[in-house]
């Protein structure tokens, strides 16, 4: 079977295992198959509002088991990014995952409307609105520093794609042209936390998108498989430079010759 080439396998989550609210096509019993037969397992996303504890209790709702120890999030990358600058305040266009991980290195979450902060940082947020992308780029504007956990422009929901954390940080650098530190794929850092996690090499990095999954593994010198049940599709594969090892329709494959 495929997946016994590699020491470990690296999979994405939206659009990998799940889309939406529900598991992509066998996800489910091939992830089973896969922890029966001994694979070593990680996953990560760029997807900061959920913590890997939420992540994993969402996962066993969908009937995949996954601990939250197996799990890395662009917030917990970010986090590990600013953990030297604790004491200072952060304004945070993000959910409970990113606030959780700032908080958990020193920083402080501020609310509101503050005169000033030290840090701008924004991850996904379903909730974000006018008011607080305004905050955002004012605050951006008196000197705080612009962290993204991620830049994805979209996600893949069951109706379409939805915006992702890139629309919304792209809100804040159209209005002020400045230029964010992004943390999660296709940058490293996120990449080689899921494969301390997981143990065993070389790893296989599984995922939906060209532009950060597959980028970021080639980046590495890692094989990658493209699975078509998320974004990338077979017309980008083909306008795009850049190759994966594998492409599939779904995770499945893993458990093919």
């Amino acid at each position: 079977m495929l997946f016994e080439r590699y020491g470990s396998l690296l999979l994405d989550l939206d659009g990998v295992v799940f889309r939406g609210r529900e598991p992509v096509g066998a996800a489910v019993a091939t992830l089973a198959e896969l922890r029966e037969r001994g694979a070593r397992l990680a996953f990560l996303t760029n997807n900061s509002s959920r913590t890997p504890a939420q992540v994993a209790d969402m996962l066993a709702g969908l009937g995949i088991q996954a601990r939250s120890d197996e799990i890395v999030t662009s917030a917990l990358a970010t986090a590990d990014l600013l953990s030297s600058r604790a004491g200072d305040r952060a304004y945070v266009i993000g959910r409970d995952g990113v606030r959780a991980a700032l908080r958990g290195v020193g920083i402080e979450v501020v609310d509101g409307a503050p005169d000033g902060v030290d840090l701008v940082v924004v991850g996904f947020d379903g909730e974000a609105t006018y008011d607080t992308l305004r905050t955002a780029s004012v605050l951006v504007q008196r000197g705080a520093r612009l962290v993204a956990t991620n830049a994805d422009a979209s996600f893949p929901a069951p109706d379409g794609l939805w915006p992702g954390a890139g629309a919304l940080l792209s809100v804040i650098t159209t209005t002020t042209g400045a230029v964010p530190e992004i943390v999660g794929k296709p940058f490293p850092p996120i990449f080689e936390a899921a494969l301390d996690r997981a143990g065993g090499t070389p790893p296989l990095v599984v995922g939906d998108r060209l532009d950060t999954d597959v980028l970021g593994a080639t980046r590495l010198g890692w094989d990658s498989m493209l699975v078509l049940s998320g974004v990338s599709t077979m017309a980008d594969l083909e306008a795009s430079d850049v190759r994966p090892t594998y492409v599939a329709p779904d995770v499945s494959a893993l458990l093919e010759p």
